[in-house]
């Protein structure tokens, strides 16, 4: 395997406004990458249309923007027909989750072995500020002016509705969550969906504020490692326990529960009723998920697709054009 260092897979002066989480997320993603160890040339980063999309401009890799939901579809392309090529797909949560939702739940739901990366700043930051499918119900924008009345998606329910076999997620502010989460995407044979919380500077700051720093990330975020105590706190002293069909949390300590009553994380169970619950939590009274919260082998399309061509070749008495025109009756004309 060849070294590379984060400068290798660096190109370009990056234009996004100071501060955004776009920032934060392609320096993750150039030292995960150099840690990969995939050449630059064997590799390929493809994005739709809005700030994060921008990013195939800074990546000295093969790299194409799109049209605007699409990143799926030539990401698709792409790979079936470059089986060698790690590709990185790259969507903001209106290009990936509105124009883009199709394309997203099929490409998870046929498991084609690409690394999707939805950067989630719940807004339309290149347009100015409209409201996206992931804007919490009651969210005032520019196109929401008293609130909109809408319900958002759950990226994470969204994956795993459409058969998702790997869903992670991060906060572009914490380099070394992120690197992690990227590379086990990248490990991961299949369609792997990596969730990155960042704010809008402009539009939506604060969004993310619980976690968007260490000592918020502390208090208000469990980071799941597979096999290992569903622990957290800054001094971690709480876990979670399943209690009916739901988790509660509770306090190392008290009542008696020590660490062998806490769950453990199981991210290989195909099963994904625990690792859902998992994704979804949120509010006052649970800590976010970060991590990999699911990571299940299945068989990828693209192998698939492979796999039944050379069957289906093999059986054929042709192999090229000039062999099929030769399997018909033939006349020499004199």
């Amino acid at each position: 395997m060849n070294e590379y260092t984060a400068k290798d897979f660096k190109k370009g002066q990056p234009r996004w406004c100071p501060g955004c989480g776009d920032h934060f997320f392609l320096a993750s993603l150039h030292k995960a990458m150099a840690e990969i160890g995939k050449a630059p040339w064997e590799t390929a980063v493809i994005s739709g249309i809005g700030c994060s999309s921008r990013l195939p401009y800074y990546m000295n890799t093969y790299a194409m923007q799109t049209i605007h939901g699409r990143a799926a579809a030539i990401s698709t392309g792409a790979k079936v027909t470059n089986p060698n090529l790690a590709v990185w797909q790259i969507s903001g949560d209106g290009d990936g989750l509105a124009i883009g939702g199709n394309h997203f739940i099929h490409a998870v739901r046929r498991n084609i072995d690409l690394n999707m990366i939805l950067l989630n700043n719940r807004i339309y930051g290149l347009t100015k500020g409209q409201y996206s499918p992931t804007s919490p119900r009651g969210f005032v924008s520019k196109s929401s002016p008293y609130g909109t009345v809408e319900d958002p998606f759950h990226p994470a329910e969204l994956c795993f509705g459409a058969r998702g076999r790997f869903f992670a997620r991060a906060v572009a502010t914490d380099a070394a969550g992120t690197v992690e989460i990227l590379k086990a995407a990248y490990n991961h044979k299949g369609a792997a969906v990596c969730e990155i919380l960042q704010n809008c500077v402009i539009f939506n700051n604060g969004t993310h504020d619980s976690v968007y720093n260490k000592e918020g990330r502390a208090k208000n975020a469990i980071y799941l490692e597979h096999g290992k105590p569903m622990i957290f706190g800054e001094n971690r002293e709480y876990g979670l326990m399943q209690e009916g069909f739901g988790l509660k949390v509770v306090k190392l300590g008290e009542n008696g529960i020590t660490e062998k009553d806490i769950l453990v994380h199981d991210a290989h169970c195909m099963d994904n009723t625990l690792q859902l619950k998992l994704a979804l939590m949120e509010g006052a009274d649970f800590p976010i998920a970060l991590g990999v919260i699911r990571d299940v082998d299945e068989p990828t399309y693209d192998e698939a697709v492979h796999a039944q061509i050379e069957e289906v070749s093999a059986k054929k008495n042709y192999h090229n054009f000039e062999e099929l025109l030769m399997t018909n009756d033939t006349w020499e004309v004199k």
